[in-house]
């Protein structure tokens, strides 16, 4: 893309797209996406409206898990507007400082989720490794200080991705591989220099990712090394219950990365789709998904959610 003396430029709209292949089934794409988006929506409200209101969940386990429903939440309202102007509408533009500040966002709450399941698996570990201390070492203020301590980390790691973005010109046209912007599908369309973006995103990626998914390994080391020195049968599986919900967001978050970073690494020759579906499941599933898995292996979620429908 040149300007009018021949050098390259920033455009002003990039022109987003849908699914490879499913144009034709359009409506029925649409109609997926409304349901997933009113699923996660409904279903993170619901969590944060049980845990504002019940008592019986005031506790540093279900702070956690309004930290992450308020987090699965934003996710899903960065993607929104551009996915359902995608699908529902057949618009495909987006402004190009829109996008920088929707691909900030987005990458931002995902960072942020890695954060906080590492924070949710240090409750589990104090929980059931340190159970006498559990009220004292994770008091309201600590689990403040934890929540903005992984707000303020995303947002200064990620705050230089757009200003490394709106430095560089872009020459290999408008067109995004998705409905909504991400950092690596800038990079495909901008030319110049961009090895300090991929260097930086490699850092981040690593820093982020990389150090939280070791964190929650080694806790959960610790936690099964703990669980089996309890000598009761009874006992074991009743402390790694406690866990089960955590272990399934934990997988639900970073299969899909370890799946998307496989196919970019190891199959080149992917078609399109695959990209696309890989990075639709690891944006649009956790945040569906995670509110269903509380609901259903949490018995004080589950207990909270038919008293609020069997009310008088």
């Amino acid at each position: 893309m040149l300007g009018l003396n021949g050098t390259p430029f920033q455009p002003d709209t990039l022109q987003l797209t849908g699914i490879p292949g499913m144009q034709t089934d359009q409506a029925w794409v649409a109609l997926l996406f409304c349901i997933l988006y009113l699923i996660s929506i409904a279903g993170n409200l619901i969590i944060l409206a049980l845990v504002f209101r019940e008592p019986a969940l005031h506790q540093p386990m279900y702070y956690f898990l309004s930290m992450l429903s308020l987090n699965d939440l934003g996710v899903s309202f960065s993607t929104l507007p551009t996915v359902l102007a995608t699908f529902c509408f057949n618009y495909h533009h987006v402004g190009f400082d829109a996008c920088l500040v929707q691909m900030f966002f987005i990458h931002t709450f995902s960072f942020m989720e890695s954060g906080i399941l590492l924070a949710m698996s240090f409750d589990r570990f104090v929980a059931i490794c340190d159970p006498l201390h559990y009220a004292t070492v994770l008091t309201n203020n600590c689990i403040l200080a934890l929540g903005l301590g992984i707000l303020a980390k995303s947002f200064t790691t990620l705050l230089p991705f757009p200003f490394l973005v709106k430095r560089l010109p872009f020459c290999k046209g408008n067109v995004l591989h998705h409905s909504y912007c991400l950092h690596p599908d800038l990079m495909k369309v901008a030319c110049g220099d961009v090895r300090v973006n991929n260097i930086y995103g490699l850092f981040v990626v690593i820093f982020t990712y990389g150090i939280d998914s070791t964190f929650i390994l080694l806790s959960y080391a610790l936690i099964l090394r703990a669980v089996l020195a309890i000598a009761s049968r009874e006992q074991r599986l009743k402390a790694l219950n406690t866990c089960i919900s955590h272990i399934c967001a934990v997988l639900v978050f970073y299969v899909p990365i370890i799946a998307v970073s496989m196919i970019h690494r190891f199959w080149k020759s992917a078609p399109p789709v695959a990209h696309v579906m890989m990075s639709n499941v690891y944006l649009f599933v956790p945040p569906m998904l995670n509110p269903i898995i509380y609901s259903v292996k949490t018995k004080e979620i589950r207990r909270g959610i038919l008293k609020a429908c069997y009310k008088p």
